[in-house]
């Protein structure tokens, strides 16, 4: 985390969280969800406007990366000075790059060894690392194949559903706060 950061939340303590702002999508992309984008529906409806817009700023999305991290529930957020901004997820709340030597590098950029691998009834790969669960990028499921192939990664079958639950996340902290 950021040092600015550490400094923001114990000058602020008190600063409330923020939900349904940023979602992260099953491409590892990031996403500004306005008040317009939260009215079209939810970050994972797939209805027109409902994402919001592309983020596209280089330095916004590192300060992001630098300053990702779940809660102790399993709802992941970007810490944005004093405040906890929550992160509606698309799939999971890290999305994988498998490199030409089948290492694995997160939406983020960071390297992290591979602890389990899962296949869903829809055909979606999935790893478990040290870092946590994240999907595998489509444009990288040739080289998961030949992990695969090769004995490197050993699928197990397992729902789509049951993912937060085993895996403990929350796709939509915003949901939650609706009560």
């Amino acid at each position: 985390m950021d040092d600015i950061v550490k400094q923001a939340m114990a000058k602020w303590p008190n600063v409330p969280n923020c939900y349904g702002w940023l979602g992260l999508d099953a491409r590892g992309n990031w996403y500004l969800r306005d008040d317009r984008a939260q009215a079209a529906g939810s970050f994972q409806s797939g209805l027109p406007g409902s994402k919001g817009s592309l983020l596209t700023h280089e330095k916004l999305i590192d300060f992001i990366a630098r300053n990702y991290l779940p809660d102790a529930s399993g709802q992941w957020f970007f810490q944005n000075g004093p405040q906890r901004v929550y992160v509606e997820l698309q799939a999971t709340p890290l999305i994988w790059r498998v490199q030409p030597d089948h290492g694995v590098k997160d939406h983020l950029g960071r390297a992290a060894e591979v602890r389990g691998v899962w296949l869903d009834e829809q055909g979606f790969l999935y790893l478990a690392s040290t870092a946590g669960l994240g999907l595998v990028h489509t444009q990288d499921m040739g080289l998961a194949a030949e992990a695969v192939e090769q004995g490197l990664w050993q699928p197990q079958a397992l729902l789509q559903s049951e993912l937060p639950g085993q895996f403990g996340f929350v796709k939509s902290p915003q949901a939650g706060q609706k009560k």
